[in-house]
């Protein structure tokens, strides 16, 4: 047989994903009408209380979810919670699923199988009191972790939904203003158009900050020392360096950063290689570093575009909260 073999289908390929803390709500009604509603509120319905039933089932079905969908990776879950809750003046009973794992995908076809299982169980007790019920409404309320953070649904979330679940998106910057600079020779001299800065500058405008300034110098100690000093005298409070951190004869930016004087942050940059190693293990090989001087932060990252962009959804939970240690706030 001649030519390339390839599956009709095939489970999407996340090895080189980073772990990390995923969350997904989903949502979903049974409109059970004028005589299920009550028996299922009063919890009469000839077959048993459903309520209590619907939440064993919707436990169950988010934990069977990749026996039921072919695609759906098989998670570890570490937590699944079932709630039901009447709705009056729909006559209907308003069913959640929240899923949580640790994992290099995200649990919504969890969350979302259980809330179908739970409201399925509603529908099978209540069906012989009421053969003309509804089920409509299913959809991911929100999800958080991974490279995108927290996403809603355009149709939003009401106020007992965010007292409940209260999702948690990044510390904002609070328009700090912020730099980037580019270290390379070659980019300097124009022989490539720097794409690294760019991400990172995209970056922190979505966090909320004021990128006040992005250049490109080329590699050495003194210039970007220079710089850098130039930056915490202006009031920049976070600038973020990309390029120079290899083992090559002119990545000095490491050394540049320990010239200044400043406090070392060795967690962050340890947080920054070992998490990048789960992209890649040529990861361990770069020398991020992470200095405080005065009121600015300053953080080395690598110069391809693609590790600046993972390094910047590894920094994003981070930044916010630590301007906010370094302006005397606590860990709360």
């Amino acid at each position: 047989m001649s030519g390339q073999i390839s599956a009709a289908f095939h489970m999407a390929d996340v090895r080189d994903k980073r772990i990390t803390r995923r969350r997904a709500v989903a949502v979903g009604e049974l409109i059970a009408g004028p005589l299920a509603y009550p028996l299922i509120v009063e919890r009469r319905l000839p077959k048993g209380d459903a309520l209590v039933m619907a939440e064993i089932a919707g436990l169950q079905g988010a934990k069977m979810a990749s026996a039921l969908m072919p695609m759906c990776h098989p998670l570890p879950l570490e937590l699944v919670r079932v709630y039901c809750a009447p709705v009056p003046e729909r006559q209907a009973i308003r069913v959640w699923c929240e899923c949580a794992s640790e994992a290099r995908t995200g649990v919504e076809m969890e969350a979302l199988a259980g809330v179908n299982a739970a409201l399925l169980t509603l529908y099978d007790l209540s069906k012989p009191v009421e053969p003309a019920l509804e089920i409509s409404g299913i959809r991911l309320l929100f999800k958080e972790g991974g490279k995108s953070g927290v996403w809603t649904h355009p149709q939003g979330m009401d106020a007992g939904e965010l007292e409940r679940f209260r999702p948690r998106p990044p510390k904002t910057l609070g328009a700090a203003r912020c730099a980037v600079i580019t270290l390379s020779d070659r980019a300097s001299r124009g022989d490539y158009v720097d794409e690294s800065g760019l991400v990172l500058v995209k970056g922190l405008q979505a966090l909320g900050g004021e990128v006040v300034s992005n250049e490109i110098l080329a590699d050495g100690i003194e210039p970007l020392v220079a710089q850098l000093r130039t930056l915490a005298a202006d009031g920049v409070r976070l600038c973020l360096c990309t390029g120079g951190t290899g083992l090559g004869p002119r990545d000095l930016t490491p050394e540049a950063l320990q010239a200044l004087g400043g406090r070392a942050v060795p967690g962050l940059a340890q947080m920054l290689r070992g998490l990048s190693a789960q992209h890649t293990p040529l990861a361990w090989l770069s020398r991020a570093e992470v200095v405080q001087l005065d009121g600015l932060l300053v953080i080395a990252l690598p110069g391809s575009p693609r590790a600046a962009a993972q390094c910047m959804n590894i920094l994003t939970p981070v930044l916010g909260h630590a301007l906010a240690m370094m302006d005397g706030g606590t860990h709360a």
